[in-house]
């Protein structure tokens, strides 16, 4: 048995995954970044994966904690790990929200905290709850109102205007996005009333449907259905974002006065939400921390925290210092094998076999830096892969901010997105309050501030249309490798950002180097460039 105490979670619903928590050691990844289907449930490659990177096997392990959404698993459910010889008393459950709120407050390195969580959906149609924490334990105190409908819910009736508007429910980013082409008093009706902390939204059946029977009720007129490139579909975006974020600063508000605490964790799907945050933060004057796996994504990593506090009697700390990197990390002798298109790379490609070069580079920052200030799209591949859904510079596609056409370049040729949806800037932490409105570091992509306006024509590929930008700044502690590289882009250029994108194309964020080559292949990447010390460069171009 290893000396420190481990514990394991899996996630059971969509953005499926483990985590493995061993003293400071925090080994997490999603489901989907190996199956390399979006949004995947399941957990069984990325146990193996976490068993494998945290050099630990199951006899190890304390205790096991498992999560879902909607009905609560049955008592004694084990997920069929005793037939991998895990004793049955060692596998337990969390409630969905609970597990959220521990991922948020374990990260962020508050002694203590109000948390607050909200989503579509949790257990038992919670789409809010509260949670007072301390090392020595969350205590609920407060939530949505038992009985009243999911689809009442913040996140559930974002959701279905995200329906209406024609995107999937995990496509709320678009709804976000895409708000801030409308006008959010065009609409004119309240989505929700705002009791102290309670949220009683007026919608009561979830998704489209729901928000069609509202609507009809109200003599609303929503526009057709799934048409998102209308004019009205763009109004009822920013009336849906405006209402969440009143919402939002309503509960908080109150939480903050009621518990007197200054500190405030968010976590849940619906804190993904970024515009809404710099909202909060700036209406309410909370010490806002949001941690970069805030959606279900982080499920699997707050179920193991509070594996840990069970097994202890104390609440784990471990807050991120500026990096969201809980993946592996790959030795030359992997990267090598894949550049080489070794079969036991792992490397699959399904399309035309596209020739490249790949050298060794003893300067790869610098090399990326020079190529992105000639106007080309690089694939970046440093150290371990984020949890998150945001990349920070661990898989990244980079590329010159400073012109507008750059955002079209993107999607012609590699991303393939709606045109509404910003790409956004990494900035050195150093010159972030010159070129953005920030007032504190924001390394994680959560936050949005409006782009300076004297720079804004210099930034064009990364200032969205109301002037804000989704900034990520770059502290060289927690990325040096990605921070080298912007200040040598400074050196050339006069401007200390570069515009950051997940390393995918409609498909999950790549985390093995062979996924990097096989995405540098199939796409119009012009270089892919491991930080490490290897360059690969197209010769068919």
């Amino acid at each position: 048995m290893a000396e420190q105490p481990i514990a394991v979670g899996l996630n059971l619903g969509h953005d499926g995954g483990c985590a493995i928590v061993s003293g400071n050691q925090v080994v997490a990844i999603a489901e989907e970044r190996l199956n390399r289907t979006r949004y995947s449930g399941g957990w069984q490659a990325a146990l193996a994966y976490c068993l494998d990177a945290a050099d630990v096997t199951l006899a190890d392990v304390g205790i096991v904690v498992f999560s879902c959404v909607g009905p609560r698993l049955e008592r004694g459910f084990t997920g069929g790990l005793q037939r991998y010889g895990v004793d049955a008393r060692r596998i337990e459950s969390v409630d969905h929200h609970l597990s959220h709120a521990y991922g948020a407050f374990c990260l962020s390195g508050a002694d203590e905290a109000l948390v607050v969580v909200a989503d579509g959906s949790g257990n038992d149609h919670q789409t809010e709850s509260y949670f007072l924490a301390s090392p020595s334990g969350l205590v609920r105190v407060g939530g949505n109102r038992a009985g009243r409908p999911r689809a009442g819910g913040i996140g559930a009736t974002y959701e279905a205007v995200t329906n209406w508007l024609g995107f999937d429910g995990q496509e709320s980013g678009k709804t976000m996005a895409l708000a801030s082409y409308g006008d959010p008093k065009a609409v004119g009706l309240p989505l929700f009333d705002v009791v102290d902390a309670q949220v009683e939204g007026r919608l009561e059946r979830t998704h489209d449907r729901g928000l069609a029977e509202f609507a009809a009720a109200a003599g609303l007129d929503l526009g057709r259905p799934h048409a998102w490139s209308e004019p009205r579909a763009r109004d009822l975006a920013a009336w849906a974002q405006e209402q969440t974020e009143d919402a939002l600063t309503d509960v908080i508000t109150h939480l903050l006065a009621e518990h007197r605490q200054t500190t405030v964790c968010l976590a849940g799907g619906v804190a993904m939400n970024c515009v809404a945050n710099e909202a909060i933060r700036r209406r309410t004057g909370a010490d806002l921390f949001v941690p970069p796996p805030a959606s279900d994504r982080g499920q699997a990593i707050g179920n193991a925290f509070h594996g840990i506090h069970r097994l202890t009697g104390t609440v784990p700390s471990l807050p991120l210092t500026g990096r969201d990197s809980f993946g592996r990390t790959y030795t030359d002798d992997e990267v090598l094998l894949a550049l080489r298109r070794h079969p036991f790379s792992g490397l699959t490609e399904r399309h035309p076999h596209r020739p490249f070069a790949y050298r060794r580079e003893s300067d790869p920052a610098a090399a990326a830096a020079e190529l992105i200030a000639q106007g080309k799209l690089i694939g970046w591949f440093d150290g371990g892969s984020e949890l998150g859904a945001r990349a920070l510079g661990s898989r990244s596609i980079l590329a010159d901010p400073r012109q507008e056409a750059t955002r079209d370049v993107l999607n012609t040729r590699i991303k393939h997105r709606e045109f509404f949806r910003p790409f956004a800037p990494a900035v050195l932490g150093e010159f972030a309050d010159t070129w953005f409105e920030v007032d504190q570091d924001s390394p994680y992509m959560l936050f949005a501030p409006r782009v300076r306006a004297q720079y804004r024509n210099r930034l064009g590929a990364v200032t969205h249309v109301d002037g804000t930008a989704r900034v990520q700044t770059v502290d060289p502690t927690a990325h040096p490798a990605f921070h080298r590289l912007i200040t040598r882009f400074e050196e050339l250029t006069g401007v200390p950002v570069v515009l950051n994108t997940s390393f995918n194309d409609s498909e999950p964020i790549v985390e093995t180097p062979a996924h990097a080559v096989a995405t540098f292949c199939r796409t119009g990447l012009d270089a892919l460039v491991f930080s490490s010390g290897f360059i690969a460069v197209k010769t068919d171009v």
